[in-house]
């Protein structure tokens, strides 16, 4: 064929292809978009799905959150030379902007916003947008987003809101203030509890409570100073009469007791999947985020990365130091050498745990966590994630919390007696306040007994570096900083670089 005829055979097909376009271009029926989804308060609910897994992953609660709270605060020290440098610069106060730990938990807390949003936004195109489910799918939404701006108002200071789902960079925010932040967190909460139960069964256990929006909203209120207002959302919890303390203290960081009456608000964890970096592709659960890895990070046979402090190890009463008994939450939260673990059944080995040494009572030893930890019930060897659920809220807590707001309003006896409560749980039983180490005659002594309350029954729970901060924030303890240590945390350079409503000059203080 000459080639002429060629380019006319070319061109009448490109010409036929040319008028079948509009019939090809279809779409795709089944391809689910934005603009065909949230139709119902079905589709509502599990779009917030999304949101409490972006806040159960590696990111956030199923280890960098465990880690930065942690690093930050008193309650752990290096376990070794194992301890990844990033983390490191964290522990001694030589963070930067550039840090992978603290990026990683940035960014996790702006996805699970994003994905809050989405579920707010959309949320009145549902058909059955006043629904009881769609109105509740929302006040659990806002209750994430809520918890999310939290965390990030705790450490970082004022930092960008975002409401809408932003549809082009031209739509990224500045810094907010810490009031702007605050103001929308107390809007949030106030709106979730309206719209949340008290309570959940089956398979709904882990949603966004009544409860834990109270107890959330205490938390902002106390951070600002406001401890009324706080009191307000504590009573509400405490006389709704849903949590209790149980009797194990150990229930509150083991499987079996999951879900249990004293939980205001967990994450919830499997013992199936995988933690995102090991496993093939022949394997069906690898990628799955379902389990935490908390119990390889910390204890005395796994990576054991974060050890109990020797100020952490000496602020539990013990007879040794002259107190009438020895806290048995010490024994409960800490696994040394010589303990028994897998059911009773093994010891602990110097020779299984790697890095550095601690003191007990005197003597220099192997201290490890046992919170969280699978070695209560059996040899967890080398790497093992597990599904334990991680107590994000706890009665307790919000017990010491109502102790603090009393005791700032000056009511010290009622103050006095939630100390006492949190004290008397059956396998505790610690002699009540006064103590001779503690007394309790005015209100910096009432102080100082909820201080060392809130730092025995809350360690390791990310709970202390909060404390710190907010204590030191409303003029009630002084702390001298060590190792460099800086009150906020560097907003991430990656953030400053691509956002082009922050500048250089935002950036916190010492960065």
């Amino acid at each position: 064929m000459k080639p002429n005829k060629i380019i006319i055979c070319l061109c009448v097909l490109l010409s036929s292809l040319s008028c079948d376009q509009k019939s090809l271009d279809k779409k795709n029926p089944n391809q689910l978009t934005p603009d065909s989804y949230f139709s119902t308060a079905a589709e509502l609910a599990r779009a917030v799905n999304s949101v409490y897994a972006m806040i159960q992953s590696n990111s956030l609660v199923a280890r960098e959150y465990f880690f930065l709270h942690d690093l930050r605060s008193d309650d752990v020290a290096s376990g070794g030379g194992q301890l990844e440098t990033p983390r490191n610069q964290i522990l001694i106060g030589a963070q930067n902007p550039a840090n992978p730990v603290i990026n990683e938990v940035w960014n996790g807390l702006y996805r699970a916003i994003l994905r809050a949003n989405t579920v707010i936004n959309n949320a009145p195109r549902a058909s059955d947008a006043n629904s009881d489910l769609a109105k509740r799918v929302v006040g659990e939404a806002k209750f994430l987003r809520a918890w999310c701006y939290t965390e990030l108002v705790t450490m970082w200071g004022g930092v960008p809101i975002y409401t809408k789902v932003a549809s082009s960079q031209t739509e990224t925010q500045p810094r907010a203030t810490e009031a702007e932040v605050y103001a929308l967190i107390e809007k949030d909460l106030k709106e979730a509890k309206d719209a949340l139960p008290l309570t959940y069964t089956g398979a709904e256990l882990g949603r966004a409570t009544k409860g834990a929006a109270n107890m959330l909203l205490a938390r902002a209120y106390m951070n600002l100073g406001n401890y009324a207002a706080a009191k307000t959302e504590l009573q509400q919890l405490i006389s709704s009469n849903v949590y209790k303390l149980r009797a194990k203290y150990s229930d509150n960081f083991q499987e079996e007791a999951e879900w249990n009456d004293e939980s205001v608000f967990e994450i919830g964890y499997s013992s199936v999947g995988d933690v995102n970096w090991i496993g093939d592709g022949d394997d069906p659960s690898w990628g799955a985020q379902e389990r935490s890895t908390r119990t390889q990070e910390y204890s005395p046979v796994g990576w054991r990365n974060l050890i109990p402090s020797n100020s952490l190890i000496a602020e539990f009463e013990s007879t040794f130091k002259g107190d009438a008994k020895t806290d048995p939450r010490r024994a409960y939260s800490f696994i040394t050498i010589g303990d028994k673990y897998n059911n009773g059944q093994s010891t602990l080995l110097d020779g299984q745990v790697q890095g550095n040494t601690s003191t007990l009572d005197g003597a220099t030893t192997k201290v490890s966590w046992a919170k969280y930890s699978l070695m209560y019930k059996e040899d967890p060897g080398g790497y093992k994630p597990s599904g334990i659920n991680h107590r994000i809220m706890r009665y307790a807590d919000a017990l010491l919390m109502m102790a603090e707001c009393e005791n700032e309003l000056n009511n010290l006896a009622a103050a006095v007696t939630l100390l006492n409560q949190v004290r008397s749980r059956p396998d505790v039983q610690m002699p009540p306040y006064p103590t001779a180490a503690y007394p309790v005659s005015n209100k910096d002594q009432v102080f100082a007994a909820i201080v060392h309350e809130r730092r025995v029954e809350l360690s390791g729970e990310q709970v202390r570096n909060r404390d710190i901060l907010r204590w030191r924030k409303n003029g009630k303890i002084q702390i001298t900083p060590v190792n460099g240590f800086k009150p906020l945390l560097p907003i991430p350079q990656a953030e400053i670089d691509n956002n082009d409503r922050i500048e250089q000059s935002d950036q916190n203080p010492g960065y």
